[in-house]
């Protein structure tokens, strides 16, 4: 039975752009704003309950980082973009979290939307999207709900660890590209295993049905991963070419090394796609295959009870000395050696999995 299936773009039909409608289904999320307002001697880090409380931070000469969980809240968002003077076009990607992934410089900030991949408890890819504003001093981030991978981050703004708390804005904004990319290595590394694992099974000949269902899951997180993955090449790059005047030019080697990992990244994911769909030949060269076998077991079974079936029909069982026409129970014995044949039958060829 088909799946009831509801489209993200619906709500968007007919409405003008700049239109601020969140598409997630994430309707009941609590607003979270979390802060980290630092420079090389001090830190401020606070949890905000209204997005009032973070507008004071525009005009500090310390680098800023205001994280925004909820996009459901669309007032919010509404209110932090007119006071950091977004456009509505801005606003509009923000909370359309089907958006694909890109970068737009503006006069005043670099607007930039990212996939944010990882494993939940259950072992399943959460994607999630994640969108940046790079100001001067200032980074704005949104995030549908509560949970990312920016916790490297923050420990290394809490303990000052590296060089994080003595540059700007702009490596802030390389930190978190970067954590978010190093988890799409997790991510497929993960997938290698799983993809180790089912060639295993399929050459140990574990349950057929099984493993065809893993395969298909591959399948659609492959796919998943590669839509979020492939786009990062193209914003790294553009931010490489440095055509605006936040990111400063000793920052863009970093970049740089995203880009790196970016493009190995995307060669492993083809590696892997590639092995998936080697991986459902297999499946049906094993399904062919085992076909044969069976077909080849029927096939002597036949050949041998042939040349029975055909004395049988010349003669039928028409001889006159027929000890067992006169037994008694012969009916019964007959039925219960059918019986028993057909069942031992039901067992041979279900454990050799023919069925």
């Amino acid at each position: 039975m088909p799946k009831n299936r509801t489209s993200k773009y619906r709500k968007k039909l007919g409405l003008s752009p700049g239109s601020i409608i969140y598409t997630g289904d994430k309707e009941t999320q609590e607003l979270f704003i979390d802060s980290f307002d630092y420079n090389s001697e001090f830190l401020d880090e606070k949890t905000h309950a209204n997005i009032e409380d973070v507008f004071h931070y525009k005009t500090t000469k310390s680098v800023t980082w205001i994280n925004i969980n909820g996009l459901n809240h669309v007032d919010a968002i509404e209110k932090i973009g007119t006071h950091y003077n977004l456009h509505p076009l801005t606003l509009e990607d923000i909370v359309n979290t089907s958006h694909r992934p890109k970068i737009d410089d503006y006069d005043n900030y670099v607007f930039v939307v990212l996939k944010m991949l990882y494993h939940n408890a259950n072992d399943e890819i959460i994607n999630e999207q994640v969108c940046f504003i790079l100001g001067e001093n200032y980074v704005l981030s949104f995030q549908e709900a509560e949970g990312d991978v920016f916790e490297t981050v923050r420990e290394r703004i809490r303990y000052a660890k590296g060089r994080i708390r003595t540059l700007g804005s702009d490596y802030l904004l390389y930190a978190l590209i970067d954590a978010v990319t190093d988890h799409y290595f997790m991510v497929i590394e993960t997938m290698s295993n799983k993809i180790e694992d089912l060639e295993d099974n399929l050459f140990n000949g574990f349950s057929q049905e099984e493993i065809s269902i893993q395969i298909q899951d591959l399948k659609r997180e492959i796919l998943k991963v590669r839509r979020a993955i492939f786009p990062l090449r193209e914003i790294i790059s553009k931010i490489e070419k440095n055509e605006n005047n936040f990111i400063k030019d000793k920052t863009i080697h970093y970049f740089r090394d995203v880009y790196d990992h970016v493009i190995q990244i995307s060669e492993n994911i083809e590696i892997y796609r590639d092995m998936i769909w080697g991986l459902m030949d297999m499946y049906m060269t094993t399904l062919s295959n085992k076909m044969n076998e069976v077909m080849k077991v029927l096939t002597v079974i036949s050949t041998i009870f042939i040349p029975l079936t055909f004395l049988a029909g010349i003669y039928g069982m028409n001889f006159a000395n027929m000890p067992e026409l006169h037994y008694q129970y012969s009916y019964f014995i007959l039925w219960g050696v059918m019986i028993v044949l057909f069942l031992g039958m039901l067992y041979y060829f279900k454990k050799k999995k023919w069925f």
